[in-house]
């Protein structure tokens, strides 16, 4: 049996890209259910590739930090479908995400496909290794699917929970972290044993291609990370500054806040009247107001809120709380941490169990509204039922 020995710095590195990417595909997807549905797909194939990439990148990276007596190549096809498959899994946990209401059955769901996907991921690659024979034990591979599962989920809970700067930072690190202990814990439990396979008909990568390969994905990975984190923190300033600029801060001529003054004050001052209830939105760099008999639902997303009407999503600068000070009493509910209903848009409700859903009719941009076990009664009052 062949006894592995690693190089500590390339481990190292192999958890920071773990955790560059992990950020980068989880920060590309901030806010993208306000967005047209292409967009908001080219965005999850990129948040998909960054998450995927990532896996593998951090996979090979320990990899090359693996040391043998002898020398090891990958077969070609085994490590191309690692990679795909990596990809694929992380695309399909993101659209189960945004696709939907963010219950915590569809975050469980998308946690434990973007968590087995670094299992898949870890297998097939190593199944690509030539000039030695890797053989896997049971306890390894059951320690693995138990914890990729376990900490996808939480990874998943963690960044979408709360779609906040620091909620997506800690999901990044745990879901980072979890590749690397995914890895070192199947590798463990995996025996390398001199000879490899014969008869291969696809093209073998060496080494030395494989740590270019490797190099210049890693490349990639921190420019993005680096271009997404800046944008990230940039953007996330910016927006703030100018919602407290246009929805707070402005004044009348003679320096007075707008919130201070009268409807009557505010048109004889010049000052241009809104009305509270109102719901301002963004779009193309411009901030609209919106009439909430046209809302159907509200949804929270972190400091920010998705305002859904009949055929549309729109992105709201407001947090959830503010939105709901804005609205009038009796025509909006509370009906989960992260969701108002307007009650006059409501067509059914649904219950399951201790809790229930909002249905709605005509409304494209939102099939249904989760109703949470303590908001039920509320609910059930308002609807008349």
């Amino acid at each position: 049996m062949l006894t592995p020995q690693y190089d500590l710095m390339l481990v190292l590195a192999s958890v920071a890209v773990s955790v560059m990417a992990s950020f980068t595909g989880l920060t590309l997807t901030r806010g993208i259910s306000a967005l047209p549905d292409t967009t908001r797909k080219l965005l999850i194939v990129m948040a998909s590739l960054s998450l995927g990439g990532g896996i593998w990148c951090m996979h090979f990276v320990a990899m090359l930090a693996m040391r043998l007596p002898v020398p090891i190549s990958y077969d070609a096809a085994n490590t191309l479908g690692s990679v795909l498959i990596a990809i694929l899994m992380s695309g399909v946990a993101l659209l189960i995400m945004h696709y939907g209401a963010r219950t915590f059955v569809r975050m469980a769901i998308a946690g434990t496909v973007l968590g087995n996907g670094i299992v898949a991921m870890h297998y097939l690659g190593m199944s690509g290794i030539r000039g030695c024979m890797p053989t896997f034990q049971p306890a390894g591979l059951v320690l693995a699917v138990v914890g990729a599962t376990a900490t996808g989920i939480l990874a998943v809970w963690v960044s979408y929970s709360r779609r906040t700067t620091r909620h997506i930072f800690a999901g990044a690190i745990i879901f980072g972290l979890s590749v690397v202990l995914v890895h070192f814990v199947a590798m463990g439990w995996t025996n390398f044993q001199p000879g490899g396979a014969a008869g291969d008909f696809t093209p073998i990568i060496e080494n030395g291609t494989l740590a270019l390969v490797v190099m210049l994905s890693a490349f990639v990975i921190c420019g993005t990370f680096l271009l997404t984190a800046t944008n990230f923190l940039l953007t996330g300033e910016a927006r703030e500054a100018a919602s407290a600029e246009t929805l707070v801060t402005r004044v009348d001529p003679a320096g007075q806040p707008a919130a201070d003054l009268s409807p009557a004050e505010q048109a004889g001052s010049g000052f241009p009247v809104l009305e509270k209830h109102k719901l301002p939105y963004e779009r193309d760099k411009r901030i609209y107001f919106i009439e909430p008999n046209q809302v159907a639902a509200i949804r929270a997303e972190g400091h920010y809120t998705i305002i859904h009407t009949a055929d549309d999503k729109l992105f709201c600068p407001l947090s959830i709380s503010e939105v709901e000070k804005r609205l009038h009493a009796g025509s909006f509910i509370r009906t989960h941490r992260s969701y108002l209903v307007n009650i006059e848009r409501v067509t059914a409700f649904e219950r399951a169990k201790d809790s229930g859903r909002c249905l709605f009719e005509g409304v494209t941009s939102l099939k249904f509204v989760p109703v949470s076990r303590s908001f039920v009664p509320r609910v059930r009052t308002a609807l008349n039922i």
